[in-house]
């Protein structure tokens, strides 16, 4: 896991079950050798990075 990735550019998204009371969100960003992650209430702060697999397993145990 790392946090040191330059983001700028970075396409996030946010899940479609995400409702629109600003409850507990996160917004990914894929790119080629990693998945960002950050919190949608704050866009300009953090985001961690994990390698795509252990995103996907982090996925799939849900």
């Amino acid at each position: 896991m790392g946090s040191n990735q330059n983001l700028a550019g970075a396409l996030w998204r946010k899940s479609s079950y995400s409702g629109t009371t600003g409850g507990e969100c996160i917004e990914v960003a894929a790119q080629p050798c990693l998945v960002a992650v950050r919190d949608s209430k704050n866009p300009e702060g953090p985001a961690f990075t994990v390698a795509p697999e252990a995103f996907g397993a982090f996925v799939r145990s849900l």
